[in-house]
C-alpha cells in the first residue's frame, strides 16, 4: 500500500441496480443483491497498487443499495490545467501521455479495463504526475450489469463501445451478456486526451449527447481516418501541425475506428515518441509480502543526503504512513462517511414509493412515478479532511512513529501477566476493554506501527510478535499477526498455485450446498466473489490433505481467515492449513468418532473438574456435550458465533495449546450456569438451539484462568498431535500451565492411551505421576518464595488422598498424603463417614485433590463419589500408586497418621 504523502481522501457514491422482489435465480433463491456482488468485485481493486492510479481505500453500502466509495484523491486533474493553461509544449504532452500509459498498462495487465477515461479522471498531484481515478468502476459493477447507468463519457467512447448498444443482462445468472469493452475502448479515449491536450481545449464539449453521438456515426461510416476527419477544421489542422510526425502518428494509431487496427497500450509505451521518457522512468516495484520467498530486503535503498534533510525538518511523519493506514485512523477519529454526504447536501433519500409505474390515459397525460435521476451517476466527489484525525495525533511525539525494538529484549522473560514493553505510555489504556482499545485512535496508532516493525522483521521477531498479540491484536494487522502465530512460512502462494482447484471432485456439490449458508449475513462473505474464493480453498485443503474427507463445519472454519485475507487466497489457505493439525488433528478423518468421542470425554471431565454441580445437573437430566458441543469443537466455535465475536476469541486460541478449545467450552457453560441450573433437559435444547448472548472478553479471560488452574495432563488425549518442543526464545513467559502436556518427552511417569469406554465411565480427569511430582516442587516452590518467614504448610497447592487400605497405606505412601479408605469412606446414605482425614479434605476444597490408590477402580469409583458430593478440582493418579515403586518417592508415614 503507498504511503499517504501529499494525497488526501475523497468519497463518491452511486447506486447499484435494484432486483425485483420476486425475482429468483435458478437455485431458488432470491438473487444476491447488486450492491454485495459490488463489494465483493471491488476488493481485488484494493490490491492494485501503481504510482499512476488513485488507491481505492474502502466501499460500504447503504440503504436504498447507495454505494459509498473511498479513494485517494487530489484536488487538480488534467480538465483545470486544460481550462487554465490552454495548450501546452509538446515535451509536456509526451510527458503526461507516457504516464496515463503506465497506468493503463498497469490496469491492462491485471485484467481491468478503465472505460470511464476522460480528463475529468486524470488527476495530477503537487508535483503534477498523472493519477488515472474511477478506473475500477467498469470493473466493479460486473462491467455495467449492476447498475441503471451506462459506465463512461460518450464522448469517449470508443465506436466499438457505441455500437454494442445499452448493457444487456442474463436474468438467470445477472451477468452482462454483451460483448464487454477491451483494452482497447482505453487507447481511443487515450487518443482523445492526447489530442486535447495538443489543441487546448475539449472536444465536442460545448456538443450535447446526441450531437456528440451523431458525430462517432459519421465517423464510423466514413472511410477517411478519424485524425483526418478532425483536421478538416482548420484550427485542428494547424495545431496538428504543429507537432512531431512521432506524436501525429500515436495519435492515428490511437483513433482507429477498427479495434483490431487500434494499437494496445503497451504497444504505445514502446512507441519512439516516448524514447527519452522511459530512459527516465523509475520501474514500479510490487509490494513484496510477508510470507514468500523471495529476499524482501532486495528493494530497500539508504535515503539520499536531500531526503535526510527533508525529513529530518519535516513535521509531517504521518504522510509517511500508509494510505490504508490512516484512512483506518480516520475513522477512529470520527470519520462518518455518511454525515461527510449530509453535509455536503448529497445524502440522497428516496421517496417512500419509488416503482410506481408510469402510465397514460386518452389525452395523453402522463401519471405516475418519473425516472429517480439519483440512480444515475454522479462524478462528485467530496474531499474527506484529515484536520481531525491531525488534532487528535498532535502530541504523538515523532519517535513514537519510528519506535525502537531491541529494547524489548531486555525485558524480564517471567513476568507474570502479558504487556507491551514497547508502550508503557499506554499502560492506562491497555486496562481497558477490548471493544475500547479497538477504537482509541491513540492507542491503535501505536499498536499498529509496532506491529508493522515487527512483522516486517517476521520471522526474525515471531516471539516478539507472540508477546505483543498476549496484549492484543489490531483489527488492521489481524490477518498477517495470525499468520505469524501459526507459524506460516515459505512460498505460501507458489503452494497454492501448484494445486489444481478447477477440476471437478466428488465434493464439489456438497461444498457448494454449503458455503451459501455459511456467515451469509456478512456482506463481503456473501458476495459471488467470496462463494468462488470459499470453493477454490476449501478445495485446496481437501487436495491437500489426502488423507482426509470434507465434513460439514470445514467452511466455517475456513471463514474467519478468508474474511481477514480475502484478497490473499494463498495465505487463506496456508492459515487453514496450519489451524487444523494444531486443533483439529484427525478430526476429518472418514471415520472421526473414536476422535470426537474422546475430545467430548475430556470434556466432561474438565466440567467436574471445575464446576461439579453442574456436571451433576447436567447427567441427571441427560444433557451431555454430544448434544451440543460437537459444533463447537468441529469448528472451534466459528459455526456459532458471529465473525466479529470470533476474531476476538482466536486472537486469544490461537495463542494456546490444542486443549485451550476445552476451557473455552467450560467457560460459555459457566456464563450460562444460573439458567442451566433451573433448567431441564428440553430447556436446554432449546437454549443451545439458538446459542444465547455470549460476552466473548469474559469468556477469554475465564478460558485462561481454566486453562491456568488445570493440570496439563488433565487434558491428554491419544489423538492429539504431538507438538514440536518449544524453548523460551519461542514462547517468552510460559509458565507450567500453559505449557502443552504433548510438548514434554514422554516416560513411564507419562500419560497413557486410555480405551474410550473406560474415559467415559469416569467422571473425573486423570493427572499423571510426573504431573503430580511437577505440582508439587511448584508447591515448594512457592513456600520457598514466599516474602514472609510465616510457614505456608496451611495452604498448599494439592491434596493428595490415598484410598487404599489402612495396612497398605502404612506400608508406604507419597509425603503429605492422607488416608480414607474407600471401603469405609462412604456411609449407606452416600455421604462421606466423619473423620479426622474427612475434615482435613472439607478444609481444603478449593485445593486440587488428587485421589491415590491401586490399579483397580476403588480410586475412579472414590474420585466419582466426591464429584457428585460437590468437590471440585478432584482428579485421580493414572496408574496408580505403583508408578512411584522405582521413583523412591514412596516413603512409610509416620505412626501418629
Amino acid at each position: 500500500m503507498p504511503a499517504l504523502g501529499t494525497a488526501g481522501f475523497g468519497i463518491r457514491t452511486f447506486y447499484a441496480a435494484t432486483h425485483p422482489n420476486d425475482k429468483c435465480g435458478a437455485n431458488g433463491l432470491p438473487l444476491t443483491p447488486n450492491s454485495v456482488k459490488i463489494l465483493g468485485r471491488f476488493q481485488f481493486l484494493k490490491t492494485l497498487s501503481h504510482p499512476r492510479l488513485c488507491q481505492y481505500l474502502d466501499i460500504s453500502k447503504t440503504k436504498h443499495e447507495c454505494m459509498l466509495v473511498v479513494s485517494e484523491h487530489h484536488s487538480s486533474s488534467l480538465k483545470e490545467l486544460i481550462k487554465k493553461e490552454g495548450s501546452i509544449g509538446e515535451s509536456e504532452i509526451v510527458r503526461v501521455g507516457y504516464q496515463l500509459l503506465e497506468g493503463l498498462c498497469y490496469l491492462h495487465n491485471n485484467g481491468v479495463v478503465h472505460r470511464n477515461l476522460s480528463v475529468e479522471h486524470v488527476l495530477l498531484d503537487v508535483e503534477k504526475n498523472v493519477k488515472l481515478s474511477e478506473h475500477g468502476l467498469y470493473y466493479m459493477t460486473d462491467y455495467g450489469a449492476d447498475v441503471s447507468f451506462p459506465i463512461g463519457l460518450p464522448r469517449y467512447m470508443a465506436p466499438e463501445v457505441l455500437c454494442s448498444g445499452p448493457v444487456r443482462v442474463d436474468e438467470e445468472t445477472g451477468h452482462c451478456v454483451q460483448p464487454l469493452s477491451g483494452p482497447k475502448s482505453d487507447v481511443w479515449a487515450f487518443g482523445l486526451i492526447l489530442l486535447q491536450l495538443v489543441l487546448g481545449k475539449e472536444i465536442w464539449a460545448r456538443l450535447g449527447i446526441k450531437e456528440t453521438l451523431h458525430k462517432i456515426v459519421e465517423m464510423i461510416k466514413s472511410d477517411m481516418s478519424p485524425i483526418d476527419i478532425f483536421q478538416q477544421d482548420a484550427t485542428v489542422a494547424s495545431k496538428l501541425q504543429g507537432t512531431s510526425r512521432e506524436l501525429r502518428d500515436v495519435l492515428r494509431l490511437c483513433l482507429t475506428v477498427s479495434a483490431a487496427k487500434r494499437a494496445k497500450s503497451s504497444e504505445l509505451k514502446q512507441h519512439p515518441l516516448f524514447r527519452d521518457e522511459r530512459m527516465k522512468a523509475v520501474p514500479h516495484k510490487e509490494e513484496v509480502r510477508m510470507c514468500t520467498t523471495e529476499l524482501r530486503c532486495k528493494d530497500l535503498e539508504l535515503p539520499t543526503y536531500e531526503e535526510t534533510i527533508e525529513n529530518e525538518f519535516s513535521d509531517d511523519h504521518l504522510s509517511r504512513r500508509s494510505m490504508s493506514e490512516v484512512f483506518y485512523l480516520w475513522r477512529l477519529a470520527g470519520g462518518d462517511l455518511e454525515a461527510v454526504l449530509r453535509k455536503a447536501g448529497l445524502a440522497k433519500t428516496r421517496r417512500p414509493v419509488h416503482l410506481l409505474p408510469c402510465y397514460g390515459i386518452v389525452d395523453g397525460e402522463v401519471f405516475g412515478q418519473d425516472r429517480d435521476f439519483a440512480e444515475l451517476l454522479d462524478f462528485t466527489v467530496v474531499p474527506l479532511s484529515q484536520e481531525q484525525l491531525r488534532y487528535r495525533l498532535r502530541d504523538v511525539p515523532a519517535t513514537a512513529y519510528y519506535p525502537l525494538l531491541e529494547e524489548e529484549s531486555k525485558v524480564v522473560e517471567t513476568q507474570s501477566l502479558p504487556t507491551s514493553p514497547s508502550s508503557g505510555e499506554l499502560t492506562s489504556s491497555a486496562s481497558l476493554p477490548l471493544v475500547i482499545r479497538e477504537k482509541d485512535v491513540e492507542y491503535q496508532f501505536h499498536r499498529i506501527i509496532l506491529y508493522e516493525r515487527l512483522l516486517a522483521a517476521y520471522p526474525f521477531k515471531r516471539p516478539c510478535i507472540w508477546r505483543e498479540a498476549r496484549v492484543d491484536i489490531p483489527p488492521l494487522v489481524r490477518a498477517n499477526v495470525w499468520a505469524a502465530i501459526l507459524e506460516v512460512e515459505g512460498d505460501v502462494e507458489g503452494m497454492y498455485d501448484s494445486i489444481d482447484k478447477e477440476t471437478p471432485t466428488t465434493t464439489d456439490r456438497q461444498i457448494e450446498v454449503d458455503i451459501p449458508r455459511c456467515h451469509q449475513y456478512h456482506e463481503l462473505l456473501s458476495s459471488p466473489s467470496a462463494h468462488a474464493k470459499f470453493k477454490r480453498v476449501l478445495k485446496a485443503w481437501v487436495l491437500s490433505n489426502q488423507q482426509y474427507v470434507y465434513w460439514q463445519g470445514l467452511d466455517s472454519l475456513c471463514a474467519p481467515f478468508l474474511a481477514l485475507s480475502f484478497n490473499n487466497e494463498a495465505l487463506a489457505f496456508a492459515c487453514l492449513s496450519a489451524f487444523i493439525p494444531k486443533y483439529l488433528h484427525k478430526f476429518f478423518l472418514r471415520d472421526n468418532s473414536a476422535v470426537i468421542q474422546e475430545y467430548l470425554a475430556v470434556f466432561s471431565h474438565l466440567i467436574a473438574f471445575h464446576d461439579p454441580e453442574l456436571s451433576n445437573h447436567l447427567d441427571g437430566i441427560g444433557f451431555i456435550p454430544d448434544l451440543y458441543a460437537i459444533p463447537w469443537f468441529l469448528t472451534m466455535y466459528a459455526h456459532v458465533f458471529p465473525l466479529h465475536k470470533i476474531v476476538h476469541l482466536w486472537d486469544t486460541l490461537l495463542l494456546g495449546n490444542s486443549s485451550f478449545p476445552l476451557c473455552i467450552g467450560v467457560s460459555i457453560l459457566q456464563q450460562l450456569r444460573d439458567r442451566l441450573l433451573s433448567f431441564g433437559f428440553n430447556e436446554c435444547i432449546l437454549l443451545f438451539s439458538d446459542m444465547p448472548e455470549i460476552d466473548i472478553e469474559r469468556c477469554v479471560q475465564d478460558s485462561i484462568k481454566i486453562f491456568c488452574s488445570t493440570p496439563k495432563s488433565a487434558t491428554y488425549r491419544q489423538h492429539a498431535r504431538p507438538n514440536k518442543k518449544k524453548t523460551s526464545e519461542d514462547r517468552p513467559n510460559l509458565s507450567y500451565y500453559s505449557r502443552d502436556y504433548h510438548d514434554q518427552p514422554q516416560s513411564e511417569l507419562s500419560m497413557e492411551p486410555i480405551p474410550i469406554d473406560e474415559l467415559k465411565g469416569e467422571k473425573c480427569c486423570r493427572i499423571s505421576a510426573e504431573d503430580l511430582i511437577e505440582l508439587g516442587e511448584l508447591a515448594g516452590a512457592a513456600y520457598s518464595r514466599s516474602p514472609t518467614k510465616k510457614r505456608q504448610t496451611s495452604k498448599p497447592m494439592i491434596l493428595i488422598v490415598d484410598v487404599r487400605s489402612p495396612e497398605d497405606f502404612r506400608r508406604g505412601t507419597l509425603q503429605d498424603s492422607i488416608n480414607i479408605p474407600f471401603q469405609t469412606a462412604f456411609s449407606p446414605e452416600g455421604d462421606l463417614n466423619p473423620c479426622s482425614a474427612v475434615q482435613t479434605l472439607n478444609s481444603r476444597r478449593n485445593q486440587v485433590i488428587i485421589v491415590v490408590g491401586n490399579r483397580g477402580r476403588n480410586a475412579a469409583n472414590f474420585a466419582n463419589e466426591l464429584v457428585r458430593l460437590g468437590y471440585s478440582r478432584v482428579c485421580v493418579l493414572h496408574k496408580g500408586l505403583d508408578v512411584f515403586r522405582t521413583t523412591g518417592l514412596i516413603t512409610v508415614p509416620p505412626a501418629d497418621i
